[in-house]
């Protein structure tokens, strides 16, 4: 599979150069020009682990949490105190980045303005006590002007859980339902859904977004299944819902088969002209929403700070990724240290794919908002590219702004297959054993 992505990003970067990340790190982080930020927390502990799920995760213990909480706040505050402008580390550096940033890219001296902040796990609602003193710990560095989202294990949907959320300043919340199906719950291993108490939680505690995440191709699932689902959760207090593609991750322990192709095709494109002819507004490859207010994503953001064990932080000049040990997270902690594990120095022209494809996950990438963030066209850059996605009826154009297609969706999603199988889960594969490795190409 890694011929696949390996040949587009040396043909999108022009160069055979791959993603070299190293252990150095950043003793401040350079956010302060950013424009469009958004924060991320990650909370690692959870009751039980699901055999499908590739994220960073723990058992829980009380001792353990609060040990990690702990840490947590400090990695804000050191982070958050740390708002300078940052200087190129060479004249290369400052040749590549040259025009990038204009005047009001820089951010005036105090709170750094960011869009939203998200919290994801884990399971984060086993530290719902301490959600506020975080959140605070938060805002004496940073405004967040679009709301705070916390994702929940479908048992956390409770109304004293809801309130504690609401009451520390929670606006959204997102409930891993994987299926509401006893057929799929029981290949993923997952309990039953009491759907009537968790309805009567959320009616008592409403939030501005309730989302509900799907899995979609599971051996055997038809379109009436995700219908149902769907359904499902829009009757009973969602206004919004993720549909998100299962991933056979190399480390995990899950023995579910992947669906083929073909299938995955029809699924999603059923699935998708379903929720566009009731009405749903699709804000990214895999959501919908009833409201047209509700949103809920972390990853559309043009940059991010990342907080916690293996937490990301994408920059205008770098990716770096926290150490996925949660006893190393603390040790880098308290040792006065940020806990990066490696770190990623951008070309213009690698910044500029990562840049594509993740503001591309909202199935529409406006021209004048690449010129803004790079100083160049678009079309100066990849015009050959875009007008071959058009030849292939893979994307449409109005107004600088360009638009996926259904076929673009499908295949948006199997590329990010490949994308998913040959980097990151290789660089995970490798940071669940390693807290620093020393380096890792991709």
């Amino acid at each position: 599979m890694s011929i696949v992505t390996d040949l587009t990003r040396m043909w999108l970067t022009r160069s055979a150069k791959p993603f070299l990340f190293t252990n150095e790190f950043d003793k401040r982080l350079p956010f302060g020009e950013c424009q469009n930020l958004g924060l991320y927390v990650h909370i690692p502990f959870c009751k039980s682990i699901c055999s499908f799920c590739p994220y960073c995760k723990v058992i829980y213990s009380k001792e353990a949490c609060n040990r990690y909480i702990d840490a947590l706040i400090k990695e804000i505050h050191m982070v958050g105190n740390s708002q300078s402008i940052h200087e190129p580390h060479s004249a290369h550096e400052q040749q590549t980045f040259a025009g990038a940033l204009s005047p009001h890219d820089l951010s005036a001296p105090g709170k750094k303005q960011v869009t939203s902040l998200y919290f994801g796990g884990g399971t984060p609602a086993l530290a719902a006590n301490r959600m506020a003193e975080i959140i605070s710990a938060i805002e004496e560095h940073f405004v967040i002007t679009e709301g705070i989202g916390v994702e929940l294990h479908p048992d956390n949907v409770t109304v004293p859980l809801l309130q504690t959320l609401k009451n520390a300043g929670v606006t959204k919340i997102s409930i891993g339902i994987q299926s509401f199906q006893e057929k799929y719950q029981t290949i993923l291993g997952r309990g039953s859904v009491d759907i009537d108490a968790m309805a009567a939680a959320l009616k008592s505690v409403p939030f501005e977004t309730v989302s509900m995440d799907f899995i979609f191709a599971l051996p055997g699932q038809t379109f009436d299944d995700l219908k149902s689902d769907i359904d499902t959760a829009f009757e009973n207090g969602a206004n919004h819902v993720a549909i998100y593609p299962f991933i056979d991750f190399t480390f995990t322990s899950s023995n579910v088969t992947a669906m083929p192709k073909r299938e995955k095709r029809r699924l999603l494109d059923a699935i998708t002209k379903y929720c566009l002819d009731k009405g749903y507004v699709r804000s990214s490859i895999w959501t919908f929403a009833k409201e047209k207010h509700a949103r809920y994503s972390s990853m559309t953001r043009d940059n991010f700070l990342g907080f916690g064990c293996s937490a990301t932080t994408l920059l205008k000049e770098q990716f770096k990724i926290n150490t996925f040990s949660v006893d190393e997270y603390c040790k880098r902690i308290d040792g006065g240290l940020l806990p990066t594990s490696l770190t990623l120095r951008f070309s213009l022209r690698q910044r500029m794919v990562y840049y594509l494809f993740w503001t591309a996950y909202s199935t529409r990438v406006a021209a004048a908002d690449f010129e803004h963030f790079f100083g160049v066209s678009l079309k100066k850059m990849y015009g050959f590219e875009l007008a071959f996605a058009k030849l292939l009826g893979f994307i449409t154009e109005e107004d600088g702004t360009y638009q996926m297609t259904l076929k673009g969706a499908f295949y948006y999603h199997y590329y990010e297959n490949f994308y998913t199988l040959s980097y990151i889960d290789k660089m995970w594969g490798i940071m669940r054993k390693e807290a620093f490795p020393e380096k890792i190409r991709l």
